[in-house]
């Protein structure tokens, strides 16, 4: 079969054998054209065929690519920067790629997981590093130390029965954030900081109004786990971030200004560094946000008898602010969620890792076990006392039962109407005139022999049960991804990419 290849603007023929692979052809390709190419642990500089506008994959034959003859294939050269480490995040479920060079592997623990805060949008204090064999990264230590090459991978994990929660507040679902959230308080506070962190992080206007509500404030720092308040003071530099600092390294214009309609002390907050978040727009190159902190800066506020800066009047709001908390907490008028003697606390190294990015059903059901293995000759006293202190256990609601209806007015197709009906049949009955369902099965399609048997529907389950275990995917799902890999070649007819779809679908089946 003859194509031709365009490669720096230069167009050849060459005659490709029937079942080439795309492998094979650009091996061709780099022999023909004297390319060089290579593959280290940084840089990558590799070839890549584009025909009709999609990419063609190494394993595809070019006829299943529905490359016919005198078709043209595009031949260009690629050049990729490998990360210099990959991160899985256990909520998410994906791979950070962490750029840079071999010298970020000389770099602490704690440096790293900045770099890791400023990507993921969580902080610091909610989620750890482990190596894929388990071991935990702590932060005095360089990344050097575990065993780690270039373009490595790491685990983050996040605090047990966290994952649901912070998967909400990345996706920014108010409901979801309000139905996770925790009934002892210290945590509950906790969390609420955390979800104003990651809502500035995101742009999620509507969760961080909703917290704001609730009583957090942007220029609070965002802090440790209550298990970790009593290394406070010597934990990483970034606990003392707070959510306005995030918006302003994001550009979060909307957050910005929903921050300093709230609480004009947002203006003058500094983080670990002693940075406002002016300074830190400035750093971080966000113009809009930067406008109209300056404008606010230079801004005054009026009042009847006298009419002060905003700077004057940002001291002495937080004057009058830091006079309040010392005022509240002589008359313990406020509460202070600190660590109190009983608490659990996490030692690094010692206690039982609580940092395992287990769910919610997971972590309950560990706790519930350890429970009942305490409990002593597993009284029931004991754990009606255990379940007592876990906290009360939400009802589920269930849906009322259906009445039988007397006088059937939905008459059955061929039967007469009886005086009660069950409603499985009043909902099938009543679908029936409407949408009319096509057979089970039917006989002018191809199926496989001795169907009719009584033993057919056990054939057919075995069959896609052994694909699923094989490929990794139910046959929907494969048929959903070859039609997405055949819809990037957006210059064919959709019938073009139909037949693409279909017969990659197929060569997938011969290679199980």
């Amino acid at each position: 079969m003859k194509v031709f290849i365009a490669f720096d603007g230069f167009c050849e023929s060459f005659d490709i054998p029937p079942g080439q692979t795309v492998k094979k052809v650009k091996l061709m390709l780099k022999d023909y054209f004297h390319i060089p190419l290579s593959d280290d642990k940084q840089e990558r500089r590799f070839l890549e065929l584009t025909y009709a506008g999609g990419v063609l994959r190494d394993e595809w034959v070019l006829t299943d690519a529905g490359i016919t003859l005198c078709s043209t294939i595009k031949c260009i050269v690629k050049e990729e920067e490998k990360p210099a480490l990959c991160v899985y995040n256990a909520v998410t479920k994906e791979k950070v790629p962490i750029m840079g060079d071999i010298h970020l592997l000389a770099e602490t623990v704690s440096k790293f997981k900045s770099l890791l805060s400023l990507k993921c949008g969580f902080p610091v204090s909610v989620f750890c590093l482990r190596t894929l064999d388990g071991k935990e990264m702590y932060d005095c230590n360089t990344v050097s130390e575990y065993n780690l090459d270039v373009g490595g991978t790491v685990r983050l994990d996040v605090w047990d029965g966290w994952k649901e929660l912070l998967g909400a507040c990345v996706l920014g679902h108010r409901q979801n954030v309000q139905r996770y959230l925790s009934n002892w308080e210290p945590i509950f506070r906790f969390q609420l900081r955390v979800a104003l962190y990651i809502a500035a992080h995101f742009g999620h206007l509507e969760l961080a109004e909703w917290l704001q509500t609730k009583g957090v404030r942007a220029d609070e720092e965002v802090g440790v786990h209550p298990y970790r308040d009593w290394c406070r003071d010597t934990d990483h530099l970034d606990v003392k971030k707070c959510a306005v600092h995030v918006a302003a390294e994001k550009g979060q214009l909307l957050l910005i200004r929903s921050f300093l309609a709230r609480n004009i002390l947002c203006l003058e907050c500094q983080n670990a560094l002693g940075q406002t978040p002016t300074k830190i727009c400035i750093r971080n190159g966000q113009k809009d946000c930067l406008l109209y902190l300056i404008m606010k800066m230079w801004s005054v506020v009026s009042f009847p008898k006298v009419t002060l800066p905003m700077n004057i009047y940002v001291k002495v709001k937080q004057w009058l602010y830091t006079a309040q908390k010392r005022i509240c907490k002589v008359k313990k008028w406020a509460p202070q969620f600190k660590t109190h003697v009983g608490d659990p606390v996490v030692v690094d190294g010692f206690t039982e890792p609580k940092m395992t990015s287990k769910d919610v059903p997971g972590f309950y059901r560990d706790k519930w076990r350890r429970v009942v293995q305490d409990s002593p000759a597993n009284s029931s006293q004991a754990i009606a006392n255990a379940v007592f202190k876990l906290g009360p256990v939400k009802k589920l609601s269930r849906l009322p039962s259906f009445k039988p209806i007397e006088g059937d007015p939905i008459k059955r197709r061929g039967q007469p109407a009886t005086g009660s009906l069950d409603i499985n049949d009043i909902v099938t009955n009543s679908w029936n005139p409407y949408i009319p369902l096509p057979p089970i099965t039917n006989t002018s399609n191809n199926q496989p022999r001795n169907l009719g048997t009584p033993h057919a529907a056990v054939l057919l389950n075995s069959s896609l049960e052994s694909f699923t275990k094989h490929s990794g995917r139910t046959p929907r799902e494969n048929a959903v991804y070859f039609l997405s890999l055949a819809s990037e070649f957006k210059e064919k007819p959709w019938l073009r990419q139909l037949d693409m779809a279909r017969r990659l679908a197929k060569k997938s089946l011969y290679g199980l």
